[in-house]
């Protein structure tokens, strides 16, 4: 890839590696199910004119039920579990766990798509990244049966994203990826509306919590989409996946220098093998070869 791509695949990773610190902020205000709503709602003001302008919601009318299907697996429910296990871990760490989605991936290959089965390596990358899940939860995020929640319910948000990606493969591969995630967060912010407004109720967020949203919803997801798909339309999905192994350490940066979350011989140890673990998984080196037709959406969180 060209220098402007690898700088703008820089702040794309910056960007998706903040949006831990910004739900981080926002929980101070709000609940975990306001905040997807309103994250959701801002992504889908910035992404629906891109995708008016690029006809690319035409395609997707025939698709009305599996663009709702997807939205809920994929978007809105993993949403609300990463902001409420967010309550009671770190997000450094919530970054970290979210990077397992590969994992899962190869776990479920043998039972949903046969063609994606793991074998030789990527076994062994499933291995280790299970080693890495172990490690953070059960050496670094401590805290009791709170914190040990907190930590299931971000790895059942990357099972959902794991499961969005068969979805994908299976429904959309024609359509354009910036249509469909259009339609999704316009989806996600509809079905979390009431939610939103049951839990917060008539409390208004303070100056902090408003803004750590409008940065979740624009930058961290709007906006971050937008330089998603600049780098899939140059270099191709496969090339622009490595955002996802490079967005955890943005978090574990932003947590510790902003935060002051520590970061411990178990967070660097853990993040190292989910990581490498997950790079084998989806193929290490070879994915690069292999250009998809659609991006795998685990990136949306």
């Amino acid at each position: 890839m060209s220098a402007r791509l690898w700088t703008i695949l820089l702040v794309l990773s910056a960007a998706w590696g903040a949006s831990y610190l910004f739900i981080k902020l926002a929980l101070e205000d709000l609940t975990p199910t306001a905040i997807v709503f309103g994250r959701t709602a801002l992504a889908a003001l910035v992404l629906l004119p891109a995708a008016v302008r690029r006809d690319a919601l035409r395609d997707l009318r025939p698709l009305a039920g599996p663009v709702v299907a997807l939205a809920l697996v994929q978007v809105a429910v993993p949403f609300v579990l990463i902001s409420a296990g967010e309550q009671t871990i770190s997000s450094s760490l919530a970054g970290i766990l979210v990077a397992s989605a590969p994992i899962f991936v190869a776990l479920l290959a043998p039972w949903i798509d046969r063609e994606e089965r793991s074998g030789g390596r990527r076994l062994v990358g499933v291995g280790i990244g299970i080693v890495g899940v172990a490690v953070v939860l059960g050496v670094d995020v401590g805290g009791g049966s709170g914190a040990l929640v907190g930590g299931l319910m971000v790895l059942l948000a990357s099972l959902g994203y794991a499961i969005g990606g068969f979805m994908l493969k299976r429904r959309f591969t024609a359509v354009q990826p910036v249509g469909l995630v259009a339609a999704t967060m316009t989806v996600s912010a509809l079905a979390t509306l009431v939610p939103a407004l049951l839990t917060q109720g008539a409390a208004l967020p303070g100056a902090g919590a408003a803004a750590a949203l409008t940065a979740l919803g624009v930058v961290g997801t709007g906006f971050a989409f937008l330089l998603f798909y600049t780098v899939i339309a140059e270099a191709g999905p496969a090339r622009a996946s490595v955002v996802a192994y490079i967005a955890p350490g943005f978090a574990v940066l932003y947590g510790a220098l902003l935060l002051g979350e520590p970061v411990t011989l178990g967070t660097v140890a853990g993040m190292v093998l989910i990581l490498g673990g997950s790079w084998l998984a989806a193929g290490g080196v070879s994915a690069g070869a292999r250009e998809a037709p659609a991006p795998q959406a685990r990136t949306a969180s």
